[in-house]
């Protein structure tokens, strides 16, 4: 078995999670289905992370393959396998699990923060003594939490941004592992003016780097 990184386009790719990774000696295996790469079994995946992108996450029409990821992640879920979904891999994972995802009041773009919840303060990965993250925002969807999901944070418009369901399954609508040297990628991709700064992602990078390091330390 051995872990895997689901991808949806190519310029949001896994940054910060393969370097922690690397830390931890794992050497994941990358998929691209857009590109026409075969997701891989549940069977087969020591651990799971689904990435971003602009796509809608129950827009099977335009992107076929979006169904078998939410069926993907719905068994490693049930099998507790661990799971890391972030943006649109969390929307997908609040989907898989009957969570409704929607569009938000309104877009949420560039630097921000997020509250953590007093569960969240109590949880294995998200635990500790900071209470406001900084973070990269950079959607307009959002979801309903599936039945049986522990909210971990949330922001003034956007109250769903954390959750985890069962073990070892965590969903992040916002980016922890943008760094900056993924700042030209901002730059080029984000709408003009919303990227942040490098100063500004160094902080993100140090928030990032601990849950990560926490989170496969849990897996």
């Amino acid at each position: 078995m051995n872990w895997w990184i689901v991808t949806h386009v190519p310029f949001e790719g896994p940054a910060l999670i393969a370097a922690v990774m690397a830390e931890a000696g794992i050497t994941p295996s990358l998929c691209a289905p857009y590109a026409g790469d075969l997701l891989p079994a549940p069977e087969d995946c020591a651990g799971l992370v689904v990435m971003g992108g602009p796509m809608n996450a129950l827009d099977d029409a335009g992107h076929p393959h979006l169904a078998s990821e939410r069926a993907l992640i719905a068994a490693c879920v049930e099998r507790d396998i661990p799971v890391l979904g972030v943006c649109l891999g969390a929307q997908l994972l609040a989907a898989s699990l009957g969570g409704h995802v929607f569009a938000g009041p309104a877009g949420e773009f560039g630097a921000g923060v997020v509250t953590v919840t007093d569960e969240g303060r109590v949880d294995p990965v998200f635990g500790g003594p900071d209470a406001r993250w900084p973070v990269v925002h950079w959607h307009g969807d959002t979801f309903d939490l599936p039945t049986g999901a522990t909210l971990l944070a949330g922001s003034d418009r956007y109250p769903h941004q954390a959750f985890r369901i069962g073990r070892a399954a965590y969903g992040l609508q916002f980016h922890v592992e943008l760094r900056g040297i993924d700042l030209p990628m901002m730059l080029e991709y984000m709408p003009p003016g919303t990227a942040p700064e490098a100063t500004y992602l160094t902080e993100v990078e140090g928030v990032g780097r601990k849950f990560l390091r926490r989170f496969l330390a849990l897996a």
